[in-house]
């Protein structure tokens, strides 16, 4: 029971950093969200375009060499295009992931920023005033004077 009364401002604290990660992890999510679609349609627009010689295009390569690698090589793209193409958009999908990653970081250090730091002062701000308190709040002793 000691510690329902005496720590009252330790579950103030838990309560106010609970409802401080709402709107933090709200805004997080809705970051990454769309970063992540940016990204997401940023990779398949460099996978979906092709780049083509001359002779290729003669041939009739764009005809058949459309959509994803995947799709391409399904469709009958030549190998020559596709081995053209393929460092491209595997460079395309390094960057992805690279993205990816960054935002990950950047997400952390966001939370961390936001949280945890927050939390920890608000903590330490709590400790420093209870032990100011308890400080105070002990009587003084008084010296006995000697006859």
């Amino acid at each position: 029971m000691a510690w329902r009364h005496k720590n009252r401002w330790f579950r103030r604290w838990l309560m106010v950093i609970v409802f401080w990660l709402v709107p933090v992890m709200i805004v997080a999510v809705r970051e990454a969200q769309d970063e992540m679609a940016y990204n997401r349609a940023d990779l398949q627009h460099a996978l979906a375009t092709w780049t083509f010689t001359d002779a290729q295009r003669a041939a009739g390569a764009p005809l058949r060499c459309h959509g994803t690698p995947e799709t391409a090589r399904a469709a009958g793209c030549p190998a020559d295009v596709l081995a053209a193409n393929a460092r491209r958009q595997q460079d395309a999908r390094d960057e992805y992931a690279v993205r990816r990653s960054t935002l990950a970081g950047y997400l952390w250090r966001a939370f961390v920023g936001y949280w945890v730091v927050p939390a920890a002062v608000l903590l330490a701000i709590g400790v420093l005033i209870g032990g100011v308190k308890r400080a105070l709040r002990r009587p003084t002793t008084k010296p006995v004077p000697e006859h």
